[in-house]
Order: C-alpha cells, then sequence, then structure tokens
C-alpha cells in the first residue's frame, strides 16, 4: 500500500497535523480580539495536511546517494535529542513563565549549546528579538501570547 518514504511520512503528517488541528480547535477564546489565539494554529495545521497531501502524490524517488545523507551520525543524533528536548522544556516554561522570558532562555541556551560563543550577539538577539516579536504580535497584530511573570 504505501510504496515510498514520502507516502509513509505524508501519513504521520497528515496524522499529527490532525491532531494539531484538534488542539488548536481547543484553544482558549479571548473576548475583544480581532484575530484570537487560534487563527495561525489552524492555518498551519490546516497547510501542513494541503502539503502532505502534495508529498503523498509525488512520483520523485530515492536514489542511494540521498538514503546515505539520512544516515545521522551517533554524535549528530545526541546533539538532535538535546535540541529536542530544549523544544520541549520551552513548551513547557511558555505558559508558565510567558514567551518573552522563556524565548530568551531558549535562544541563549541553544545558541550556547550550538557553539556559537559571541556573548554580546547572543544576548542581543536573545532579548531583543522575543522582545520585538512579543510586542509586535500584542499591540500590532492583537494576537496574544502567554505573558507570563511579567507585568505587560
Amino acid at each position: 500500500m504505501l510504496k515510498t518514504l514520502n507516502q509513509k511520512v505524508s501519513i504521520f503528517l497528515i496524522l499529527f497535523a490532525a491532531g494539531y488541528l484538534y488542539l488548536s480547535y481547543n484553544l482558549k477564546e479571548y473576548p475583544y480580539v480581532p484575530v484570537d489565539s487560534d487563527f495561525v494554529p489552524k492555518i498551519l495545521g490546516y497547510l501542513l495536511i494541503i502539503l502532505a497531501i502534495f508529498l503523498f502524490f509525488d512520483k520523485s524517488s530515492e536514489t542511494e546517494q540521498e538514503k546515505e545523507k539520512r544516515q545521522v551520525p551517533k554524535k549528530e543524533m545526541l546533539v538532535l535529542l538535546a535540541v529536542g528536548g530544549m523544544i520541549f522544556l520551552y513548551i513547557f516554561l511558555l505558559e508558565i513563565i510567558g514567551f518573552v522570558l522563556s524565548s530568551m532562555l531558549f535562544i541563549f541556551v541553544c545558541s550556547w549549546f550550538l557553539g556559537y560563543r559571541k556573548l554580546v550577539t547572543t544576548i542581543l538577539v536573545a532579548v531583543l528579538f522575543p522582545l520585538i516579536m512579543y510586542l509586535s504580535f500584542n499591540y500590532l497584530l492583537q494576537i496574544r501570547l502567554p505573558q507570563g511573570v511579567l507585568p505587560f
């Protein structure tokens, strides 16, 4: 039935997107905002389903050289798992301490872990990017992000 890797990945992505959409429809609604918190997640969920359908019907075949590229060395696998753990910690802390603080922490720690050692640049990016994103979403786009412990 599922002959190619693309078809297998496509089925996984469709199931993942369906679960994602289910959770998106259960997000809390906020009164008096022009764009609610579920708008972007719903669009992303439907977009993922559409792209997964295109992937399912993709006729390209995988060469031996492409199969070799998929083999991840053990050392790099540990790095991927560590970054995945940081992402889960970020998601866990997002509602508790808020978007700004959790994003600052994630950007700084992940950049440092991955070997970026320019401290001033890392701190500037880790502080400015989440602040600009938070202020843009909350005050320009009227899309509420988790504020957490910060008073704004």
